[in-house]
């Protein structure tokens, strides 16, 4: 059984027991989450697509850890004109390990 959800903008495709990485979620570590914006879901009894979520159906996960990623250079500059301007930018990101898809 397999599902595709929304969340932060992104779409993933996930079975129970995937861990990923998905944008900064408020809750806190330990918390189950409820991700209920579902667009897909694959069963014994076929695959349901929403219109555009399917209704009725949820996927639960639990915060393993929140964190920041790699950390990217943005580098600013202007040919001949001294100007530069150098910044570092670190996405914030929530593990969760998912635990149960309803559908």
């Amino acid at each position: 059984m397999y599902a595709v959800i929304e969340t932060g903008g992104k779409q993933y495709k996930i079975q129970e027991g995937d861990i990923l990485s998905v944008e900064r979620l408020g809750a806190g570590e330990g918390e189950k989450v409820s991700f209920d914006k579902v667009l897909l879901v694959s069963g014994e009894d076929g695959i349901k697509v929403g219109k555009p979520y399917v209704e009725g159906a949820a996927v639960e996960g639990e915060v393993l850890f929140h964190g920041k990623g790699r950390k990217i250079i943005v580098f600013k500059y202007k040919a001949k004109k001294n100007y530069r301007k150098k910044q570092g930018h670190r996405q914030p990101f929530t593990r969760v390990k998912i635990t149960k898809i309803n559908g």
